[in-house]
């Protein structure tokens, strides 16, 4: 029966590395680690509880995130330029990676350079962990004979991609408890309070006002089977949309949509800029060619509209015409992004005008992103109170309507 092993070696530059390792007993292990070119320190069992068991949900809790490809990529590009052999790093990197899945997936790639294929190649046997975008940098790396430089860019970009992510989940943690909290205490109200005053109002006997009538309505459709026809309406409408916007038509309409909403879709309009510029800068500097680089930015922006508009400069530079013309004629792209592609390609430098865009685009979503909660914190306050206000006084309503009456 396999064991799992802790184990810290040391590697021929003298750096401590930890992980874990499967094998039938210590010696075994300890052979293998010193064929794979490693100093054993220590390797002793895994401590288990004899209550431990893993509980794997596929596409769940062995999904491969962007953290962990992230991560992979930076130390792979550490191993890399310290001179390790492209193999000899896959298979540390596998050993190490506690994600199951991911480590198959690292072993699989390893397996495919040992046999003779190119590392660009093998990684893209795998294109749901590496995207088109990756694997076209370290073709490009290695026929430039940079791949060590190649993967330190692309670590940065994921680097960056899964820290705005990240952000932006903080930031919304807030308001998604906001919004739970008022819509548990809307449905308490209407299912049990409601009802209470509703009964009060029978013994009234008068007239009810408009605002009461409607919150009425609305507690007796939740508190009967009409909820479940409300529930199943939703839910056919959320499948509808999905469905509509996975077409082209609809995708297109739904991300032109994104990027008009205040505070949200100037969110989504510079994240869309900035991996755009930063992508291309990667590309183009990685040495692709800049058609070649067009199609792949078009597919990894994220936004139809942008695709749309990176596939019109594609048209345009394989016409001879500069990157600015087709950018200046369409609304997608700011003025000042228009200017700093211009004075790229007189200068020679477009990577870099665009790799100074993308920074600038991405502090402007990491300003955006910071400022959320302050912007939505007291917007969600007010209406949770409007919201309680409303039913409170839609509730003691005809309590003045009936004393009106009565005095009449």
């Amino acid at each position: 029966m396999s064991t799992t092993f802790d184990y810290k070696v040391r590697d021929r530059s003298g750096n401590l590395i930890e992980g874990t390792l499967d094998g039938d007993n210590l010696g075994l292990v300890v052979g293998r680690l010193r064929s794979m070119g490693y100093l054993p320190v220590s390797v002793t069992p895994a401590t288990a509880s004899a209550l431990r068991f893993e509980v794997v949900i596929p596409g769940v809790t062995d999904r491969i995130k962007n953290k962990d490809v992230a991560v992979f990529t930076r130390q792979f590009a550490t191993m890399v330029d310290s001179g390790l052999s492209i193999s000899r790093a896959l298979s540390v990197l596998s050993a190490q990676v506690v994600n199951k899945r991911f480590a198959q997936v690292l072993r699989d790639v390893r397996d495919g350079v040992e046999s003779g294929r190119s590392l660009s190649d093998a990684l893209s046997q795998h294109p749901k962990v590496f995207d088109e975008l990756y694997v076209s940098m370290v073709r490009a790396g290695e026929l430039g004979g940079s791949i060590d430089v190649v993967l330190s860019s692309i670590a940065t970009q994921l680097e960056k991609q899964v820290a705005i992510a990240r952000k932006i989940r903080g930031a919304m943690t807030y308001p998604a408890v906001v919004v739970s909290v008022i819509s548990l205490l809307f449905v308490v109200m209407m299912v049990f309070i409601v009802p209470v005053f509703k009964r009060l109002f029978v013994t009234l006997d008068a007239p009810l006002p408009t605002p009461t009538k409607i919150v009425i309505a609305i507690s007796n459709t939740l508190a009967s089977w009409h909820a479940g026809i409300v529930i199943a309406a939703i839910v056919l409408a959320i499948i509808g949309w999905r469905r509509w916007i996975a077409t082209e038509k609809g995708r297109e309409k739904w991300d032109g949509w994104k990027l008009r909403p205040p505070i949200f879709g100037p969110l989504a309009h510079k994240a869309a800029l900035a991996r755009f510029a930063f992508t291309l800068s990667s590309l183009v500097s990685a040495g692709v060619p800049v058609l070649e680089s067009l199609d792949i930015v078009a597919r990894a922006t994220g936004n139809a509209v942008l695709a749309k508009a990176t596939q019109e400069i594609k048209r345009a530079v394989r016409e001879g015409r500069p990157f600015a013309d087709p950018m200046r004629a369409n609304p997608v792209f700011p003025q000042l992004m228009v200017q700093m592609v211009e004075v790229g390609e007189q200068t020679g430098a477009l990577d870099d005008m665009l790799g100074k865009a993308a920074d600038y685009y991405q502090g402007e979503v990491d300003q955006t992103v910071d400022n959320l909660s302050s912007i939505l914190e007291p917007l969600l306050v007010v209406v949770m109170g409007g919201m309680v206000g409303t039913v409170i006084v839609s509730l003691y309503l005809p309590m003045l309507t009936y004393i009106k009456y009565v005095h009449n």
